[in-house]
């Protein structure tokens, strides 16, 4: 497959930022800043996403931009003669594969409820337990889950044949511009409901006593966390967009940039959440029942509830579609360097296993719910979650950072030297010590913290 480049700077910007911005933007950060306080949270969460994330951010585009390879090949023009590097490479394009064999479904979560409220089936649905029962009623099915999972699958991989500049670029660049234009029309329209100030207040003032019953502890190990998973680090996810980036800007002014874009979108999920769960006295529950049921239920009872309904929705898919496609981009230009074949043969054989390895997840909710590998209630996804989150991720981070610092790898100066090229921010020398020593013990913290 002939190697491209960005058609321009705001498209990469759009894509790297809707690949890092996704479904966890939306349902986690909103809930875990009210839980650990509110606005003392967010100070914590951006402090550790400026230390932690950007840094690791960082130098996933600077491996990317210097090699011009893949995840798979990018380790084999930096290493070292006879240093086995490159091995991450394959774990880094299975982390991908697995990551999308929950991620498909789940996107078709949104599509579907953005189906039922275009068409008005869900808004007979006036009380809480109603809405759940709709919920429960598509992960019984294994139709329904299925057939929206091969509509994402196919729509994404149709989109990746298009090419780099016309398919991938294009869309990505009007659904993330789409997506920005329907956050802020939603949280307009939340913090200007009656009663929706209370719920202001709850996200944006600190509170530290709600903080200190949670434990300092634990809200600063929740903001690194979260400051880490935002920006999909440690598979690759994020160095197939150095590859095809060029050298007229630093890498960490550009790292910045997306940074500040994923940050906005998670931010003013809450500015939608919060008012409207107070201003009709529900509470604000974490995970999928905030998005599939207590958010619903709130429609559902709102003044042109099919119609918010129906924008919410498409703001979740856009969010997750976007990480869907540069995921499938990175999947594409991985296998077409370890099996040579065309960009459309490479979307249809892709397409094809992604859609069998989509299947476990989807019938994890019915056909196989007897089979609960995390425990009791837990499901397929869960586990899938859970190599990707608490192992795939954290541990592939302490790969890429250790390859960009320790001269057994790429080494510090040559990583500074393809980071500082272009304009923009440049990268101090005196953080050599900070990026050797301290930021390896950060990661392995957010790795021991999610393993326990």
């Amino acid at each position: 497959m002939e190697r491209e480049t960005f058609k321009s700077r705001l498209g990469f910007l759009l894509l790297s930022a809707g690949c890092a911005i996704g479904i966890g933007n939306v349902w986690k950060f909103p809930y875990i800043t009210g839980l650990y306080g509110g606005g003392a949270f967010v100070v914590i969460y951006l402090i550790f996403l400026a230390i932690v994330g950007v840094p690791v951010l960082t130098m996933e585009f600077a491996i990317g931009r210097a090699s011009r390879q893949s995840t798979v090949r990018a380790y084999h023009v930096l290493e070292k003669p006879g240093s086995k590097w490159h091995l991450h490479g394959y774990v880094a394009l299975a982390g991908n594969f697995v990551l999308m064999m929950f991620y498909t479904t789940v996107t078709g979560w949104m599509l579907h409820y953005f189906y039922l409220y275009c068409s008005g089936q869900i808004l007979s649905a006036s009380s809480k337990e109603q809405v759940e029962s709709v919920y429960q009623d598509m992960l019984a099915s294994p139709q329904i889950m299925g057939f929206w999972m091969l509509v994402v699958v196919v729509a994404g991989f149709f989109i990746c044949a298009r090419g780099l500049q016309n398919g991938v670029e294009q869309v990505s660049k009007w659904m993330m511009l789409s997506l920005l234009l329907l956050i802020i029309v939603l949280a307009v329209r939340s913090v200007t409901l009656e009663g929706g100030l209370e719920g202001l207040k709850f996200y944006l003032i600190p509170d530290l006593e709600r903080m200190a019953e949670v434990g300092i502890g634990a809200t600063v190990s929740g903001a690194m966390n979260q400051s880490f998973f935002t920006l999909s680090l440690g598979i690759g996810a994020m160095l197939i967009f150095g590859s095809y980036l060029n050298k007229e800007k630093t890498l960490l002014g550009e790292s910045v940039k997306v940074a500040c874009l994923d940050t906005f979108v998670a931010f003013t999920s809450g500015l939608i959440i919060f008012p409207a769960c107070f201003a009709f006295g529900v509470s604000p529950d974490s995970g999928p029942s905030l998005i599939f049921i207590t958010l619903p239920h709130v429609f559902n009872n709102m003044a042109g509830g099919r119609l918010w309904g129906s924008l919410f929705f498409l703001f979740l898919f856009f969010a997750s579609f976007t990480t869907i496609i540069a995921v499938f981009e990175n999947i594409l230009a991985c296998t077409a360097q370890i099996w040579p074949m065309s960009r459309k043969k490479g979307c249809v054989v892709n397409g094809i296993v992604m859609a069998v390895l989509s299947v476990p997840c989807v019938l994890g909710f019915n056909v196989w719910s007897a089979f609960q590998p995390r425990g009791v209630g837990s499901t397929v996804m869960d586990l899938e979650d859970f190599i990707v989150s608490n192992l795939l991720l954290p541990l592939g981070s302490l790969v890429y950072l250790a390859f960009c610092v320790y001269r057994v790898g790429w080494g510090f100066d040559k990583f500074r030297e393809e980071a500082n090229t272009g304009e923009g921010i440049k990268i101090p020398r005196w953080i050599r010590g900070y990026v050797t020593f301290v930021l390896p013990v950060l990661v392995l913290l957010v790795f021991l913290s999610g393993i326990l």
